[in-house]
């Protein structure tokens, strides 16, 4: 039997003898295709053995994960408990084949990553606009009992052609957490992105104030266009951290030089959390209209290279 499950609104299954008809979401726009997705795609006609196509939308799907088909609801779990939000990744559809689940996940056009290594910078209008997005989705999940982990730039991607709208890439490598106890252990992570805490414990840590941390990183380099901690040699980046001691240029405002400070705090404690800073006074200056740079017209428009060999910094781009 095969089973077809569409999101959203709800969990539906379609099961036929002659093979399955997925649920679709309206005529299929021109788009072509992923090599990945393409193998993908073969394999599960292949297991499928379809002697009915199977149609689906495929203009609405950016890329689809396996699952060995006795993992696949611990996979997903973080996408059945939490709500729908427009900045957060929602899965198209999920087939269940003999033996795997195929995963479809909706459309991007591109991730932060990509994007701020080809600005080297943004500026402030552009960045609160962005960054107020990808808050606004860790503030959604930390509501919803899951802490996500392992935060980064290349995690959120665009949503749309303009790169004006931006949602988290995909809840992998989350943890659901029961009440108020956010307390992990878990090591995991990207290098420049990883707090003090989890460098410097042996036991547990707050998972939500680890991932404010890893917000303060992404709005320093989005403003910055570096990490506020780097170093070629591994140890050395990591006693960086633990000091947690980085300097702000100049051209950034002091309303986002506040803002960062209070994120890149070395006590988790004194962080604010994920809904204090979609409040901070920062959103509110930069985003009021007649708002100007104060770099606009300077000729310090990118932050001056970096010294030292660019395949160690390259390597620290997680």
């Amino acid at each position: 039997m095969v089973l077809c499950f569409s999101f959203p609104p709800a969990f539906q299954y379609k099961t036929n003898r002659k093979g399955l008809v997925g649920a679709s979401a309206g005529p299929a726009e021109p788009w072509l295709p992923s090599s990945s997705l393409v193998i993908v795609w073969g394999e599960l006609l292949r297991e499928l053995q379809l002697s009915t196509p199977l149609r689906m939308n495929l203009g609405l799907i950016s890329s689809v994960q396996v699952f060995p088909l006795k993992h696949y609801q611990d996979k997903i779990r973080p996408y059945i408990q939490l709500p729908s939000h427009r900045n957060i990744t929602g899965v198209v559809e999920v087939i269940l084949g003999d033996t795997k689940a195929y995963v479809f996940f909706e459309k991007d056009f591109g991730d932060m990553h990509s994007y701020v290594r080809s600005c080297k910078r943004l500026r402030e209008e552009e960045a609160a606009r962005l960054f107020k997005q990808i808050v606004s989705a860790v503030a959604h999940c930390h509501q919803s009992a899951i802490v996500l982990g392992d935060l980064k730039l290349r995690k959120f991607v665009f949503s749309n052609e303009e790169r004006t709208q931006l949602r988290l890439e995909s809840l992998e490598d989350t943890h659901i957490i029961k009440g108020e106890d956010d307390a992990l252990s878990d090591k995991h992570g990207c290098p420049a992105y990883v707090s003090p805490e989890i460098l410097n414990t042996t036991g547990t840590y707050s998972g939500k104030s680890a991932d404010v941390w890893s917000l303060g990183v992404m709005l320093y380099t989005l403003l910055v266009g570096r990490y506020p901690f780097h170093d070629s040699d591994p140890s050395t980046l990591f006693s960086k951290i633990r000091r947690g001691q980085f300097c702000v240029p100049d051209h950034v405002s002091p309303k986002a030089r506040c803002l960062i400070r209070s994120l890149l705090r070395r006590e988790p404690s004194e962080r604010l959390t994920a809904p204090e800073i979609l409040l901070h006074p920062w959103f509110e200056a930069v985003l009021e209209p007649g708002y100007t740079d104060q770099e606009t017209g300077t000729s310090d428009q990118i932050v001056p290279e970096y010294h030292g060999d660019s395949d160690d910094i390259s390597s620290f781009f997680c």
